[in-house]
């Protein structure tokens, strides 16, 4: 029995660390108290942030790189000066460079961060890394996407084969284990239950209830496992539209704790159908984070000065650069429909 318990046991380890518990029965004990009805959950982003953002907890947003990111809440995180956050860096760009800024993780499940993809790499972003003010594990993109998709499965990991003999399993979080059917190894990856996540997407009901269009990425894995789960919405619908139409809702309502009317919420990233990203406004981004005293005043201008998201648009160009976006988008959109 020990032989055989060897033979199928841990072969090697990642020096990474393990950052939130993988253990499924823990997990359950809190949805299983996790009040299930269907009451209305609408609030603002202040109230949200303060409700179910906690300095400490582990935090993951929805959306891909710059592409229906909730912006809006990532704002409202820093304005409200949150601290020790953990973070999933999976394919983060401007949302780690704003969080970066803002000083509120500590310690992040690293994939794809720093760069901005086309864009250029964020200065404060790679500080943080340069400079060891996070604990970090190295993932990959897969990695992460598969971790979520264990926690919605109510599994405490799964095997997988991509990474094997490279520098991101030595310094991640898998283990090497022996398929017990074939004796083949695999990298057992542990799930990830977040404490808070926030998904922006283009509908909503009040009752939390909602759909989006585009890649979902793992947006639909990580609402069934976090814990607390807080919805912005380009717009707030009807109940009917999602009971005429069952099959439109992506996040059902008994996962939500919270739903934000949150309308260009995902600016200056890119809202699929809705708006294109401002590429201006981004790069200036890049280039005032390389002046310290610059960037602290951009900051200021920019987040903690502003009462909303609303009014940060604003400042950054408002209805005329929204009408602009929003025509973009949707001209390109048509070039890909035509091409």
């Amino acid at each position: 029995m020990k032989e055989e318990q060897a033979a199928y046991g841990v072969i090697a380890s990642g020096k990474g660390p393990v950052f939130m518990d993988p253990d499924p029965d823990k997990a359950r004990d809190f949805f299983r108290k996790k009040s299930k009805k269907m009451t209305v959950k609408l609030t603002s982003i202040k109230d949200a942030v303060r409700d179910y953002v906690h300095d400490g907890d582990y935090f993951v947003i929805g959306g891909f790189g710059a592409n229906r990111t909730p912006f809006a809440a990532v704002h409202e995180i820093v304005r409200q000066k949150r601290r020790n956050l953990k973070f999933a860096g999976h394919t983060s760009t401007h949302d780690l460079q704003v969080l970066a800024a803002g000083g509120v993780i500590d310690t992040v499940d690293i994939a794809y961060v720093i760069g901005l993809e086309a864009r250029g790499l964020s200065r404060c972003s790679r500080k943080l890394f340069e400079e060891q003010r996070v604990k970090i594990s190295e993932d990959t993109n897969y990695g992460l996407a598969i971790r979520f998709k264990a926690a919605a499965m109510g599994i405490p990991f799964i095997p997988i084969r991509n990474v094997m003999g490279t520098d991101t399993f030595t310094y991640g979080c898998g283990k090497i284990i022996r398929c017990p059917f074939t004796g083949k190894k695999l990298i057992a990856k542990p799930a990830i239950y977040p404490d808070v996540a926030v998904i922006h997407v283009h509908e909503a009901d009040k009752y939390g209830n909602a759909c989006f269009r585009g890649i979902s990425v793992s947006d639909i894995d990580v609402a069934n496992c976090a814990k607390r789960l807080i919805i912005t919405a380009e717009h707030i619908v009807e109940n009917d539209s999602f009971l005429e139409n069952p099959g439109r809702t992506q996040i059902p309502y008994y996962l939500v704790d919270a739903v934000v009317e949150s309308p260009w919420g995902a600016y200056p990233g890119t809202m699929p159908y809705e708006y294109f990203s401002d590429e201006e406004h981004l790069r200036e981004w890049l280039t005032v984070e390389k002046d310290p005293a610059a960037f602290e005043d951009f900051l200021e201008k920019n987040i903690y000065s502003c009462a909303d998201h609303l009014e940060y648009i604003e400042k950054n160009g408002g209805l005329h650069k929204l009408k602009y976006l929003r025509e973009l988008e949707l001209l390109t959109d048509g070039e890909e429909q035509n091409g």
